[in-house]
């Protein structure tokens, strides 16, 4: 190993599957690698990491940790495009397969962003530099 790290999957622990599935896959339009029951694998764009879609409990028990919580996680995915349309693009299709937390405004320093979550309260800001 040469000491770099990297991520290449982020499961992510979901109170129903299908539902998520139906957010990733029909609403925001990511593929699905791989779908069992309890667990499905999305592809994003090239180079990104996977998020992987996992029962809750399921994943706290394979973590061997409790499975309460709840309020912000402390985490927020973030993809950062290269235009504003871009970013009115994805949520467009995010509000329409789920809940915009905040519109995409422009900011004093010259960006331009917003933020929606999934049916399971994860965080996404969608933003570019321009």
């Amino acid at each position: 190993m040469d000491g770099n790290i990297q991520v290449g999957v982020i499961m992510l622990g979901v109170q129903d599957v299908d539902r998520a599935k139906k957010f990733y896959v029909d609403g925001l339009g990511c593929a699905a690698e791989q779908d069992y029951p309890g667990f499905v694998r999305c592809r994003l764009g090239e180079g990104s990491s996977s998020p992987a879609l996992y029962e809750w409990e399921a994943a706290a028990r394979d973590a061997g940790v409790s499975p309460e919580g709840s309020g912000f996680r402390g985490v927020s995915f973030h993809f950062i495009t290269g235009a504003r349309e871009q970013v009115d693009g994805v949520m467009n299709r995010a509000a329409a397969a789920g809940t915009v937390v905040k519109e995409a405004a422009a900011t004093g320093w010259g960006g331009y962003y917003g933020h929606f979550a999934d049916p399971d309260g994860y965080l996404w800001k969608v933003t570019t530099a321009g």
